[in-house]
C-alpha cells in the first residue's frame, strides 16, 4: 500500500523568481495569447475531424459519391484531413514566430539573471 506523501517527497515550492514570472501582465498576456490562438484551433481541427468519423459512420452514401473516376468524397475529406494538419502547423508555426517568441523572449531576457540560473545542490 502507498504511503501519504511526507514533506521530502513532496515537490519543492516554486523559487520566488518562478512565482514573479508566473504572476507577471507580460506572463500573463502571452499565456493569454497562446491560449487564445491554440484552444479554438484545436477544437475547431477536433470538430473537423469528428464531422469526417461521423460521415464516415452515417452518411455513407454520401461518402461513396464518386467526385471523378476512383475518386470519391470519403477519400477527398481524408486526404483534406492531412492538409489541415501540415496548415495548422505552419499557421501555427508563424502565429509563434510573430506573437508567441518576441514576447517570450522579452521575459526569459528579464528575468533570465534570477530565474534560470538553478541553484547547486549541496556536494556538488
Amino acid at each position: 500500500m502507498d504511503t501519504p506523501p511526507t514533506a521530502e517527497t513532496l515537490p519543492p515550492e516554486l523559487p520566488p523568481e518562478t512565482q514573479r514570472i508566473d504572476q507577471s501582465q507580460e506572463f500573463r498576456t502571452l499565456r493569454s495569447s497562446f491560449r487564445g490562438f491554440a484552444f479554438p484551433v484545436t477544437a475547431g481541427f477536433v470538430l473537423w475531424y469528428l464531422l469526417y468519423v461521423l460521415l464516415s459512420c452515417y452518411a455513407s452514401d454520401f461518402m461513396a459519391t464518386k467526385l471523378f473516376g476512383h475518386i470519391n468524397v470519403a477519400l477527398v475529406l481524408g486526404l483534406l484531413q492531412f492538409a489541415s494538419t501540415f496548415a495548422i502547423a505552419a499557421w501555427y508555426s508563424r502565429f509563434a514566430a510573430r506573437r508567441l517568441d518576441p514576447p517570450a523572449a522579452d521575459i526569459r531576457g528579464q528575468y533570465a539573471p534570477t530565474a534560470l540560473v538553478a541553484p547547486r545542490e549541496a556536494g556538488e
